[in-house]
């Protein structure tokens, strides 16, 4: 999660809201990503969807079977459903999103009985951190 952290950090040196997100495999990195919505003008910019696209590069495949990611806020719904179609193993998020989380907070995509998939999940890791790391982002921008 700190490498997460890291790649959010760099969000800011664009003016986007500093998400960061880190794929391993066997221990190893094979994506990381932040948040390039506003340096792409790309609404589906977000870290894990770039994390994502690096790490299937990376194995060769869409399917990242016996992958991790690990991302400073819960994923949104977008995020989420690519998440499920990943098959990745576990997710690991930060901060909860109360505005727009899919991992429990506002919606249940990524437990979902329904779908064909479902990651392990647990939030919360290092949670202070990834939150104040956004809020301060918020509060600088509001003045």
């Amino acid at each position: 999660m700190r490498l997460a952290l890291r790649e959010a950090e760099r969000a800011l040196e664009h003016a986007d809201v500093p998400i960061g997100a880190v794929i391993v495999a066997d221990r190893r990195v094979i994506g990381a990503a932040h948040n390039e919505r506003e340096l792409r003008q790309d609404p589906t910019a977000h870290a894990e969807i770039l994390a994502l696209r690096q790490a299937a590069s990376a194995l060769g495949s869409w399917r990242l079977i016996g992958c991790s990611l690990y991302v400073t806020l819960e994923p949104c719904a977008m995020c989420a459903g690519a998440i499920v179609l990943s098959r990745l193993d576990s997710v690991v998020y930060g901060a909860a999103d109360q505005k727009a989380g899919a991992a429990g907070s506002v919606l249940q995509v990524l437990s979902n009985p329904a779908l064909n998939h479902r990651p392990r999940l647990e939030g919360g890791l290092l949670a202070i951190e990834c939150s104040s790391l956004l809020t301060d982002f918020f509060a600088a921008r509001r003045q």
